[in-house]
Order: structure tokens, then sequence, then C-alpha cells
């Protein structure tokens, strides 16, 4: 997992798209040689933080290092299980598995299992208590074949060999923690996460297709369906800000192209380019989209409302030019829709 410091300076290379690469090599870099001394407990904390310096204590300040910390902590005890499940070992599997395939899109596969998490958890309905991160039911038709989960069947198998040899954690636990951890490896703020979620066992519990967003539509449809789910404006401007991670495929939504030119780095670049690009229709066969003046940034519709509306537009300005607070207000959200629909945490 790269450390703060170095995500940074990537995220100021990436800006400029051809030095992407260079800079998340650099990263990569810094962190391997932070964690060269191996260890554990507090002298290894030591040694990260005096290594890297004033970056290695924010990292650190912020939870950042929450894969090591949970790696020297030892097991968890979860209820109903004859044996403790190390929390800690599942979250460092699924961080060795994020970039096992340069030739994936952009060479990490983060990006598809923050989207996994997403929509695994963003079928909740508050009126009904139906659908949510509880249940892992896209491991089943009808919905693993609704349209807005193309694609998802990669981040699916590339997670069954870890659930394979932590079997007593479950599907829904395994997506979430994975996406969490996910955002965390790329540079994004600790997301809250506790375990406790069931699997059901087959697809009569499958959530009504039509409850994920629709990136066709605009303003009232996204106040609909995270409205749906409990979520306030600002919490819908926050959890929009997924979209600075990866990119759109022709062959799943119809799409194309990322929204920034650092889709495997977690920053508040997407609202950047929001409100600092310029935007015009892209004139093709597609569906309605849109591209910068380069022809290689896009945005959907759904991302074109949020500065078309005055209600959500102030909180696109507020990310754009703290990234802190969108961090701050990020996690905070990303971590209430995991807990959808999973008892005892579903606010």
């Amino acid at each position: 997992m790269f450390s703060r410091a170095a995500l940074a300076a990537a995220r100021g290379l990436a800006a400029n798209g051809a030095a992407r690469s260079q800079a998340m090599n650099a990263a990569r870099s810094f962190s391997a040689e932070a964690q060269q001394g191996g260890g554990g407990g507090g002298f290894f904390k030591f040694l990260l933080m005096a290594g890297a310096g004033a970056g290695g204590y924010y990292a650190w300040k912020e939870g950042m290092l929450a894969s090591v910390i949970d790696g020297a902590a030892g097991g968890v005890v979860v209820p109903g299980l004859a044996s403790k499940l190390d929390y800690g070992a599942v979250r460092k599997a699924v961080e060795e598995v994020l970039e096992s395939n340069p030739d994936y899109d952009d060479g990490s596969y983060g990006p598809v299992l923050v989207r996994l998490a997403w929509h695994a958890a963003g079928t909740y309905d508050k009126a009904t208590g139906t659908g949510g991160s509880n249940g892992a039911t896209m491991r089943f038709a009808p919905e693993s074949d609704h349209g807005a989960n193309a694609g998802l069947a990669v981040a699916r198998a590339l997670l069954e060999p870890i659930k394979k040899k932590y079997p007593g954690i479950s599907y829904a636990d395994l997506w979430t923690l994975a996406g969490c951890v996910a955002i965390e490896s790329m540079g994004g703020p600790s997301i809250p996460w506790s375990p406790g979620r069931e699997d059901k066992p087959d697809g009569s519990y499958c959530p009504p297709d039509g409850r994920l967003p629709d990136a066709s539509l605009g303003a009232a449809h996204i106040r609909d369906v995270f409205g749906r789910m409990g979520f306030d404006d600002r919490e819908m401007v926050a959890l929009s800000g997924a979209h600075t991670l990866g990119r759109c495929h022709a062959d799943r939504s119809g799409f194309l192209g990322p929204w920034t030119n650092a889709p495997t780095t977690f920053s508040n670049l997407y609202f950047k380019e929001l409100t600092e690009n310029k935007w015009r229709k892209k004139r093709w066969s597609g569906p309605v989209q849109y591209e910068d003046k380069s022809g290689q940034l896009m945005m959907l519709p759904t991302d074109m409302a949020l500065v078309w509306d005055r209600k959500f537009k102030p909180y696109v300005d507020e990310y754009a030019k703290d990234e802190d607070k969108f961090f701050n207000d990020f996690a905070a959200a990303f971590g209430k829709l995991m807990a959808l629909g999973v008892p005892g945490q579903s606010p």
C-alpha cells in the first residue's frame, strides 16, 4: 500500500497524463523501501514513521496504514465460527491481487473492486429494508445479469481464491472489505468497516433490477436512487467522487473512457475536472456523454448534473478546493453505504 506522501507526489505528476506511469512507479518504490525492514509491533511502526518523515506521520495519523496495523493485530473472533479469522491477512491478500495483472485496464483491479462493493450495497431500499451489502446476492441470477453489473464477474472471480483460502469470511464481508482496502491502497481515506454480513443461499433474495444509478439520467434520478438509501445531497456528491477511479467500457455500460488522467489514484481530481475543465457532448454513435477538449477524458450525464444542479454544485466546488474535506466526507458516506442492510449496522 502506498504512503500518503508518495501518493500525493504521484497525483501531482499524474495530472499531466503522460507522466502517470512514472509517478505511480515512484510511489511504489517509496512504499517498498519503507516496508523493507519487516517485522511488526511498535518498533516497525516507528521505523515507518521515521523513514517516511512527515508524510509517514500523516499517513499514520489518518489511518492510511490500517492494513499494516491489522496484519499485526492477530485474529478476530467471528460469532458462529469455530476458529479465528485474521482480517489483517485477508486485507493483505486483497492488496496482493490489486496489481497482479498489469494488462488489466490501467494496471489495477482496484477500481473494479470498488465498483463491486458499491453495486453490492447500492441496492438498499430504506423503506422496505431490502437489498444492501448483506447477502452477496450478486452471486446469483438475475442480479448477476443486471445491466448495471456488467463486467463485475471479473471482480468476483478475482476474489474467489481469497474466499477459498479464508472460508470463514462471507462473500458479503469479503466484497465490501475488498472495496475499502482498494480505496485505501490507491491513496484514499481509511474506510470504517465491520464484519457481520451473511450470505444468502440463492437468487430468490436478489433485489429487483433498476435500483442502481442510471448514468444517462440527471439530478432528479440521483436524488431518487440515493435518497431511497437514506443519503442527503452532500453524501450523494461525496459518493459520486468515486468516479475519480477507473473508466467506462463500451462493452459494459456503453460509455467509454476515464474521468481523470490518474484512474488508479484516489483524489479530488474528479471534482477539479468537473469545475476547471470544459465539457462538450461527444460526437459518436454511443450514448450521450461529454468529453474535454483533448477527447481523452469523459463525463456522464449524472456527472454533469452535479455542476448543473444549484444544490449539488456548492459541494462539488468545496471538494474541488479541499481534498481533505472530500476524503473525510467520502469515508463517512462510503462506510455508511457498506453497512446498508447489515443487521445491527444499517442506519
